[in-house]
């Protein structure tokens, strides 16, 4: 019975060639990131050795869940190869059991891979995010120029007659502490009157606390300031909504958090795209898996077809881009969310099934 003693047995060799592959990777993925952090970031003033490696070590769940899908369609490849060479399918074949119940294991099994990624794997690689926001800022200190290339986020905050646009080189505490801020004013005519750099501007209730802050006006001597309160009308769950990027939030907290948003007003596309990817994550990891057969249930004894092989993993490649790129779509709000996340996953699994029922059943 394929789910007996045959199936257990294929499952445990699908599992166990996947911890193989985790362990693999993590080893590799590890070495790349510490190689690159270290290359990037031994020139900041507070970088060590010891931090650079907790620093990838916090990382490493959120490069980890970026390459599932290829764990997924490699492990998918080596089981199936192998059982071909020791003739375990041959058998399984002749003994009429057919492609579709054979294939039920690993199926399973990917199944299950795509939710550990997303229950375990993903709010641990969130909150390694946050904490590496958190390592990062610490190595920087007061080197302002190694912030330069930085991506500003900025919000605009209209409190009374005050009219300011505020930007910051990091976010930190999901947008509520911004660190090397900038604050611009405008008069009612859009002319600039005043410009405030601070090191730090924590959002508190109905106020930015500014601190060690340099302050420009047109036509004067630039003053400096150990602190400055900014009144607000901002409160911090729109200012969390609107800064906090979308891959630093569990899956378990999306849902909320947009909802949350929405009340606010905020644009949700980014976060509704996040949820619908993350949700659609097990059946992504099948769809690699189909594809992984297509290339795989050929009999071959000794080699394998090079260019099958290549073709798979070329499939897989290119599902895995028009994946990443369609989500692009759909955070941006080009297209719907829904659609975004699950139209190259459906079509996969469509296509993976209808490749199999045709080298199969002809």
């Amino acid at each position: 019975m394929i789910f007996g003693t045959l199936g257990r047995y294929f499952f445990r060799r699908y599992m166990v060639t996947t911890v193989w592959f985790f362990l693999g990777i993590i080893s590799i993925v590890f070495l790349i990131d510490f190689s690159e952090t270290a290359t990037r970031m031994s020139g900041l003033p507070g970088y060590t050795v010891a931090s650079g490696l907790l620093m990838t070590a916090v990382r490493l769940p959120l490069l980890l869940q970026q390459t599932i899908p290829f764990i997924a369609l490699f492990v998918g490849m080596t089981v199936l190869i192998g059982l071909n060479r020791k003739y375990e399918l041959v058998v399984t074949r002749a003994a009429g059991i057919s492609v579709w119940q054979f294939m039920t294991p690993f199926v399973v099994g990917a199944l299950l891979l795509g939710v550990l990624t997303v229950t375990v794997i993903n709010p641990i690689a969130a909150w390694g995010q946050r904490q590496a926001a958190l390592v990062e800022t610490d190595w920087r200190g007061q080197d302002k120029l190694a912030n330069k290339a930085s991506q500003i986020p900025w919000i605009r905050q209209i409190s009374g007659q005050d009219d300011v646009i505020i930007g910051a080189q990091t976010i930190l505490e999901n947008g509520t502490l911004l660190t090397d801020a900038v604050l611009i004013h405008f008069d009612s005519d859009g002319r600039v009157i005043l410009r405030q750099d601070a090191k730090s501007a924590k959002l508190e209730d109905g106020y930015w606390l500014l601190k060690d802050v340099t302050e420009r006006r047109p036509g004067e001597i630039v003053q400096r300031k150990p602190t400055v309160q900014l009144r607000t009308n901002l409160k911090q769950d729109f200012v969390r909504e609107r800064l906090t990027p979308p891959e630093t939030i569990a899956f378990f907290d999306l849902s909320n958090r947009i909802e949350i948003a929405k009340s606010f007003g905020v644009p949700t596309k980014a976060l509704e795209t996040q949820f619908h990817s993350l949700l659609s994550q097990p059946l992504l990891l099948v769809a690699m898996t189909l594809i992984a057969a297509t290339v795989s249930l050929k009999f071959s004894r000794f080699n394998q077809s090079r260019s099958v092989i290549l073709g798979g993993i070329i499939s897989g490649f290119v599902l895995y881009v028009l994946t990443v790129l369609v989500k692009a779509f759909g955070s941006s709000g080009v297209v719907p969310p829904f659609v975004a996340a699950w139209i190259p996953v459906v079509v996969a699994l469509a296509l993976g099934a209808t490749i199999l029922l045709h080298q199969e059943d002809g």
